[in-house]
């Protein structure tokens, strides 16, 4: 199929063909489906370094099958090296990336698009992008970090965070520390554990839009390089078979999708990257909707840090399809697949071992999904948790509140103070608008891990948690502090029940006491400006996506 521009019979495109020839285009190259590869290379990310040279290997795909390739590039944000005051910028640049996406693609007439991407915010910036745009598309994720063992046990990256507590607390020396520390990260590629990032690579790949295997596979594997060009040949198909994006991203597929995520106990980000991706489709879908759908499943894998296997584990037991196989009676088989047919064919002809790293309905680790999402009196709108991450002696809780208006407060507090057994930390103003940005506390989540505290204290936020997050830990609340949400009417010492079996988060304050502080409210003023400025004053609420409109 041509492209619709650069037809040189038509004197209006002399601009484009002159422009294009410059490029090093020949009239003959100008007339060929045009396809953009945006690529989020970047050499300050080490889940997408290897981007760089895997969009050589798409490249050579596209110019095999006929294609015209052009590359453009977007931001990749890390979100460990962005922990604290970067992590202010994180959540927003995921609808940056998709703005940018959407405006240079619409800009120059591109037929079709290979997304590379790979971690937190990249792969819903581009899912966001993809549903806006609606051309043929395909991604193709970057592939797994190699993980560190050490005298028989592995380590990944989310282990670099507890270990902050190990540390503080004297479980580990400062030699290990360091040791651990600089060499827990053994190559580029994804982080080996079962975080957002992973989560939502594999979540493409359940969609329909994804070659299997993208997300867990070792970004250094000669596979790897086969696959991209696969990907390459495959885009300019689709361009003249004419199938857009949303010829498999529907609500069906997306139902899929999240029964997958909640069948591997995945991220509770997805949760807010899947809403957003639901809008962007006009899907209709609210909280409750993706509890009924994510609670229709028994959770039959837990990978780091909810176990000990990594990602290189999923792969070796067959990873996406494997969990497919054993759901397969709960999602709809008969979806399409960009790489060619449907979820079933792929099934069909697939055989993976039984392991113990992915089990078997009989052996279920839970019978009802792996998130709990949580009301009550404080988040009439909302809240989540991992389940799955939770010690079963903490699915009901009661205890005092300990307030802190930021991360930095309770990371202090966590360092230098004697945390109370049975307490609840309440983290607000770090919601979408009150952070601004909807930072995860990922860190002071993980020091209560590595101090042995998940089985005595619980956290709540109107932020958000780490995908890597384990432990007590509810986030997303919702009305956040700054809207004047309940969680902004806590006082230290107020009893905070929370119960994951029943769904319920409350505070144990007389509603005569809280309309007495509602009236009483002043919002915690934190002064922006620039982009941020800009971000609060669009950005929806958690329990819709937080999109930034």
């Amino acid at each position: 199929m041509p492209n619709k521009r650069g037809h040189a019979e038509d004197i209006t495109e002399t601009y484009y063909i002159g422009l294009m020839s410059a490029l090093g285009n020949r009239m003959k190259d100008i007339e060929k489906p045009q396809i953009a590869i945006v690529n989020s290379w970047s050499d300050v990310n080490p889940g997408h370094k290897p981007l760089g040279e895997l969009a050589r290997y798409v490249r050579e795909g596209i110019l095999c099958a006929g294609g015209n390739p052009g590359e453009f590039n977007v931001p990749a944000p890390c979100d460990g090296i962005a922990q604290g005051d970067g992590q202010h910028y994180i959540l927003p640049q995921r609808d940056l990336i998709a703005s940018s996406i959407e405006a240079m693609v619409k800009a120059h007439g591109f037929d079709g698009i290979v997304m590379l991407c790979s971690c937190d915010k990249i792969v819903p910036g581009m899912l966001l992008a993809a549903a806006r745009i609606d051309l043929p598309t395909i991604f193709l994720t970057g592939g797994a970090m190699l993980p560190f063992v050490e005298k028989g046990r592995t380590y990944v990256t989310s282990d670099i965070k507890e270990m902050i507590g190990e540390r503080n607390s004297g479980k580990i020396d400062e030699e290990t520390f360091e040791r651990r520390r600089s060499g827990i990260c053994v190559s580029c590629g994804t982080c080996s554990m079962y975080g957002t990032a992973n989560t939502m690579g594999t979540f493409l790949e359940v969609v329909g839009v994804a070659p299997f295997d993208s997300s867990a596979m070792l970004a250094c594997s000669a596979q790897k390089m086969r696959q991209a060009k696969d990907v390459g040949e495959r885009i300019v198909d689709l361009v003249r078979e004419k199938k857009t994006f949303k010829s498999y991203v529907n609500k069906e597929s997306i139902e899929n999708g999240i029964k997958y995520v909640s069948a591997t106990g995945g991220s509770t980000n997805a949760v807010l990257h899947i809403m957003a991706l639901a809008k962007a489709l006009d899907v209709e879908m609210n909280l409750h909707d993706f509890d009924v759908c994510q609670s229709s499943v028994p959770v039959v894998t837990k990978l780091k840090p909810s176990s000990q296997y990594n990602l290189s584990d999923y792969y070796s037991a067959g990873g996406v399809r494997k969990v497919l196989e054993i759901i397969r009676q709960h999602i709809d088989d008969t979806r399409p697949l960009v790489m060619g047919g449907t979820v079933r064919d792929s099934l069909d002809g697939f055989f993976a071992e039984n392991s113990e790293v992915i089990r078997l309905p009989d052996s279920k680790f839970y019978e009802n999904g792996c998130f709990s999402i949580l009301y009550g009196n404080l988040a009439p709108n909302g809240a989540v948790v991992k389940k799955t991450g939770v010690d079963p002696s903490m699915y009901y809780h009661k205890g005092p509140a300990v307030v802190f208006d930021s991360e930095e407060d309770v990371r202090k507090y966590m360092l230098e103070s004697s945390i109370e057994p049975g307490s609840v930390l309440v983290v607000r103003y770090e919601g979408p608008k009150g952070g601004p940005g909807m930072r995860e506390l990922s860190i002071p989540a993980a020091m209560l891990i590595g101090m042995g505290l998940e089985k005595s204290v619980a956290m709540i936020t109107d932020g958000r948690f780490s995908g890597a997050t384990r432990g007590p830990c509810v986030g997303y609340i919702t009305p956040e502090a700054w809207e004047g949400g309940p969680i902004a009417l806590i006082e230290d010492g107020d009893l905070i029940e929370i119960d994951l079996e029943s769904k319920r988060i409350s505070l144990l304050v007389p509603s005569d006491v809280l309309d007495s502080r509602r009236m009483n409210f002043k919002r915690k003023e934190k002064k922006v400006s620039g982009v941020m400025e800009s971000y609060r004053d669009r950005v929806l609420s958690a329990d819709k996506g937080a999109l930034w409109l």
